[in-house]
């Protein structure tokens, strides 16, 4: 995996040599493509080693789809001829689509287009029609970057034809091994394959057997193969490890030197019964003009300095990756579990944002500056709800030296949280499963997680330093990373107003809806039965949040500015504006920043990228568990809500457990069924039976399949 670059230039000759910027420029002015000497000897590049060095960057520019080389050997603007670079998103059906760089609608792969790519390669592409769909249609122009190198999954072999067969369904195409190939592997075994030869229009990948992972799928191994199939960075480099042997589990004292000390005050953590990286701790005093609260950040930036080996191998990890039972961190755990976490009773280096709030809950100033804390307590989100919401008076007699400190977090939030509603807020129900493992690591049991007011405590406080931190950054013109959620697509819009249309509901905003015209929608339709079927169809017309080196605001939090600051133990873009932060702190000027706004842009990518991957990673291996506790329930009945509908049926999310299956179209009463993809359902041409999103059922569990992570469910009338 290619690391993410850095602003260091490594070659001595490319203090010579034009920037990237002064080479789209030529090409702008040129007008048509031009040859490499043609370049060179525009741009004053002379001598054979200069050359080869301005080759290897046009070759860099062309890798990153800036530019494109012609049959003629001319590189010329990508933009100039009408070209789209993107990332391939695959369906396991075979087609796929171009999600592409600059945004706008996705562009359709066709089957045949999808021949020489797989899931996740950067490709330029063209336009070449629109489809009976009304979808724009997309052809292949050339292969930016590979971004398979190795597939996990299982060896099969008939007669003298052996394959592989991905365990990542968006990995459509199976990957021939030839019996040279195959070493020791035997039919059945999960196996890695080095892919030695990437498809093309006429030939499946070609892939060697590296390594046996195993005969049966067990929870260790289906963590091992979601590790390999995501390509999650999880051993340390021994560069790294040399490095952080210098770091021991006590702050140097020579480190607190010139930082305000807050050892005095009763800065608290709250966080989850299973949390080790405490990277938060909230502190809250009343003034005469309102409040005053301190959110504490544990100081990563200050052991973790760019360019270093931790902050390469940091980098390229993007953030940590939670599994059920395991943990990939992002940083070493001499620093996530110890040096860098704000442990109760030891001294930490921290940064913090200081607010003054006035007594409406409205943020009336704010500053950043550097601390030594020392946390008071470890306190968990289930204590905090019990000592401030249900007055559990064992619990208030135990925490009393840190009673009057919680009853302000509380007052202040109440505020707070009242001050944004107000303002209008897309607030979505959301439930999540929590597993319960036995002394073998088996899942045991399933149950519902629901957030409490001590968690929406820290929610809200986080937030509120977030746009502290964007507000300031952006103030002070740095570039750096911003959280960035954009408005609602055209095409989802038009969707979802038909959807809203049928149910005798509009959305507000015209053609440009804001958060508000969602939340009063959410409050109108608070009451009705189908409130949760609403809810789902709205969510589902929103964009994915990412990260960005162009700020256009958080449309779902309704913040014009947002950043992430709270979270350096665990994300990357939180430390690079920690970074940002200290060097104000230290010169009050961009001047002398480490980083550029096309770093920024790189960083913007591959940390949405690796955020994306965490999520999918997570999420195979959630289904795993929730399969490997389903296998004994086969033949029980369970009451459920329709999730999703599509033309090959219905998927129902069973109560309580969160455990997702599908009910085929085949499996449901004998007609001929209608999908309505506006509507959200299934109709029967004969019975009239209509399958809806959000309906109530009650289903069977008929099949459950380990390897495949899918349950099969049947109707019980």
């Amino acid at each position: 995996m290619n690391r993410t670059p850095t602003r260091k230039n490594k070659s001595p000759d490319q203090h010579e040599l034009p920037e990237r910027e002064a080479i789209l420029n030529y090409l702008t002015d040129c007008n048509r493509p031009r040859s490499l000497r043609r370049i060179a000897e525009a741009l004053g590049v002379e001598g054979s080693d200069a050359r080869q060095a301005l080759d290897k960057r046009l070759r860099a520019m062309q890798r990153d789809g800036q530019i494109i080389k012609n049959r003629r050997e001319g590189y010329g603007l990508v933009d100039k001829m009408d070209l789209l670079r993107g990332r391939v998103i695959a369906h396991p059906d075979g087609y796929g689509f171009l999600k592409i760089d600059e945004g706008g609608n996705d562009l359709f792969l066709s089957p045949r287009e999808m021949r020489g790519l797989l899931h996740g390669d950067r490709i330029l592409a063209r336009v070449t029609g629109i489809d009976k769909r009304g979808r724009r249609e997309g052809a292949l122009v050339e292969v930016l970057e590979r971004a398979n190198q190795q597939i996990v999954g299982r060896y099969h072999r008939e007669g003298k034809i052996g394959f592989v067969v991905p365990d990542n369904k968006r990995l459509h195409q199976d990957v021939l091994i030839p019996p040279a190939n195959a070493g020791k592997a035997k039919p059945g075994q999960y196996v890695v394959a080095n892919i030695v030869r990437q498809p093309d229009r006429h030939t499946q990948p070609v892939g060697d057997i590296v390594e046996i992972l195993g005969d049966h799928m067990a929870a260790d191994l289906a963590v091992e193969i979601a590790i390999r199939t995501y390509g999650l960075p999880c051993e340390w480099p021994d560069d790294v490890i040399g490095e952080t042997k210098r770091f021991t589990e006590e702050v140097n004292e020579s480190d607190k030197k010139g930082r305000h000390d807050l050892r005095n005050l009763s800065l608290v953590t709250i966080d989850g019964e299973d949390a080790r990286d405490f990277d938060d701790a909230v502190y809250c005093e009343r003034q005469e003009s309102g409040w005053r609260l301190l959110v504490a950040i544990a100081d990563v930036s200050h052991y973790v300095r760019p360019g270093s080996a931790p902050d390469e191998e940091a980098a390229l990890r993007g953030n940590s990756v939670y599994f059920p039972r395991r943990v990939i961190p992002m940083l070493p755990e001499i620093l996530s579990d110890g040096l860098c976490s704000l442990k109760p009773n030891v001294d930490r280096l921290c940064l913090v944002c200081e607010l003054n709030i006035n007594k409406q809950g409205k943020v009336k100033n704010f500053r950043f500056f550097e601390g030594v804390m020392r946390s008071a307590s470890r306190l968990t989100y289930t204590e905090v709800a019990a000592i401030l919401v249900d007055k559990d008076v064992s619990l208030r007699k135990r925490y009393e030296s840190l009673l009057p400190y919680l009853d302000n977090l509380y007052n202040l939030y109440q505020l707070v949280h009242k001050h944004r509603r107000s303002n209008a807020v897309i607030d979505f129900d959301s439930s999540e499963s929590r597993f319960v493992f036995d002394e073998n690591g088996k899942v045991e049991n399933i149950h519902s997680f629901e957030r409490n007011d001590a968690h929406r405590l820290i929610e809200e406080f986080m937030l509120s330093a977030n746009v502290a931190a964007a507000q300031f950054l952006l103030e002070h013109e740095m570039p750096v990373l911003f959280r960035i959620h954009e408005t609602p697509k055209e095409e989802k819009l038009k969707d979802l107003r038909a959807f809203l249309g049928e149910l005798g509901l509009s959305l507000g905003g015209g053609e440009e809806p804001s958060a508000k015209n969602y939340a009063h929608l959410l409050e109108h339709i608070e009451a009705r039965d189908d409130r949760h079927l609403i809810e789902t169809v709205l969510l589902r017309s929103l964009p994915l949040a990412v990260y960005s080196a162009d700020n256009v605001g958080h449309f779902g939090l309704a913040f014009p500015a947002y950043a992430h600051f709270t979270s350096p133990i665990r994300r990357y873009p939180d430390l690079l504006i920690h970074r940002a932060i200290r060097h104000l702190l230290y010169h009050n000027s961009v001047e002398g920043f480490t980083y550029q706004k096309d770093d920024m842009h790189k960083f913007g990518a591959h940390c949405s990228m690796t955020e994306r991957r965490a999520d999918e990673a997570t999420r195979e291996i959630v289904q795993w568990h929730k399969c490997e506790f389903m296998q004994e329930k086969a033949g029980e009945v369970f009451d459920g809500t329709i999730s999703g509908v599509t033309s090959f049926g219905i998927f129902v999310e069973l109560d309580d457990i969160y455990v997702e299956g599908l009910v085929h179209v085949t499996a449901l009463p004998i007609d001929y069924y209608h999908f309505d993809p506006i509507g959200h359902r299934l109709r029967g041409g004969r019975n009239g039976r209509c399958y809806r999103l959000a309906n109530r059922v009650k289903v069977m569990v008929t099949r459950v399949n380990l390897d495949d992570k899918k349950i099969d469910f049947e109707l019980v009338e």
